[in-house]
């Protein structure tokens, strides 16, 4: 039996909960969650999980922040000034921006606060600070030459790699 390892091309199906049990994010009802073991593009601890998995089996695993999306932290919370968003820019709360850092990464941003001359955005990603559930089955283990055109697999909010 094949065991899922670095290098790997997995596909997973997944269902994320809070410690209350709300679901945040799943892909039941959808194509499961691939990428290539080893390469950064999922949290750590979801990563981990999956190594030595076969094709079939579920788990259900915990993650702390640290094994997640890191703990919140208020440093990440800054204001800007609402000129640089340019005149036509009408801002929500609560409103996400994928924006482009001055050292080019890109980062998705939430608008917590704003006023006529500032616009206060939270840079921490949305489950920062959570303790995370997931409940997982590996789907398939392919070779890593068959990763599917697109960066993502299902566009969930579990992937760091595509600012989700």
């Amino acid at each position: 039996m094949t065991t899922a390892k670095k290098g790997d091309l997995v596909f997973v199906h997944y269902t994320g909960k809070f410690d209350s049990g709300e679901v945040f994010d799943t892909s039941a009802d959808g194509s499961p969650l691939y990428f290539i073991v080893g390469e950064g593009d999922i949290i750590e601890g979801f990563e981990k999980a999956v190594v030595g998995m076969t094709v079939g089996e579920k788990k259900t695993i915990h993650l702390t922040p640290a094994q997640g999306y890191g703990e919140y932290s208020e440093d990440r919370v800054i204001s800007t000034d609402r000129k640089n968003f340019g005149d036509d820019f009408e801002p929500e709360i609560d409103q996400q921006l994928a924006l482009q850092l001055e050292n080019g990464e890109r980062a998705i941003a939430t608008i917590v606060d704003f006023n006529d001359e500032s616009v206060t955005l939270d840079m921490n990603h949305p489950l920062a600070g959570e303790n995370l559930h997931f409940d997982l089955e590996l789907v398939d283990i392919k070779d890593a030459s068959e990763m599917p055109q697109s960066s993502c697999g299902s566009g969930c909010s579990s992937c760091s790699g595509c600012g989700h």
